[in-house]
């Protein structure tokens, strides 16, 4: 069960109506199924949007910031709980550690990052938890064709590849998101061709 979300999403926002709807969505899909926002922390981009439409409804925030953020002000001062941390690791790890799975809105350069990253634990069976892409109006369309070429290339096997929830429907995602059942180690050894 999905009692909480770790939410990679951009610093930026780029004003785009339908982003702005499908952020309003998820948040309102968030609340309705008592499920906490986990995010990067700050009050800026589609993160800040994106934390207060949750808070709009209702819903619970946690944000997770670097010192060195919170000194240039844009940690967000109004969520229902923040944690500092020391660097960028840490706050990453902290993120993954408070959610049971992770969702992937627009972003640029760190939030593939992020997702590059929990994908690769999911991979390496170190967790266990769901990955899902709210993929409004096709802007990781190009990702997932980079990830077909990585299959027909053979550096990424399909197993893996299907790992990730592709959807442009917040609703349908997380429905998609709940029904993932996998421990590490069935991911591990599924990526081994062993079961």
């Amino acid at each position: 069960m999905i009692k909480s979300l770790c939410v990679y999403c951009g610093a930026n926002f780029n004003g785009d109506p339908l982003l702005l709807k499908a952020i309003e969505d998820l948040a309102v899909t968030l609340v309705r199924q008592h499920i906490t926002l986990v995010y990067g922390g700050g009050s800026v981009g589609v993160m800040g949007v994106l934390a207060d439409e949750v808070l709009k409804h209702g819903g619970k925030v946690i944000g997770v910031i670097p010192q060195f953020l919170m000194d240039k002000e844009v940690g967000h001062k109004g969520i229902t709980e923040m944690v500092i941390t020391s660097n960028m690791h840490e706050r990453k790890q902290r993120m993954a550690d408070l959610s049971d799975g992770f969702v992937v809105l627009p972003g640029g350069f760190g939030t593939l990052e992020e997702f590059f990253e929990v994908l690769t634990w999911l991979q390496l069976g170190l967790h266990g938890k769901p990955i899902g892409v709210l993929n409004v109006v096709g802007y990781y369309d190009h990702l997932f064709l980079q990830m077909e070429v990585m299959v027909q290339h053979r550096f990424l096997k399909q197993n893996n590849k299907d790992l990730v929830f592709n959807e442009a429907n917040p609703q349908v995602l997380i429905e998609k998101m709940s029904s993932f059942s996998a421990t590490p180690d069935e991911v591990w050894f599924k990526d081994r061709n062993l079961t």
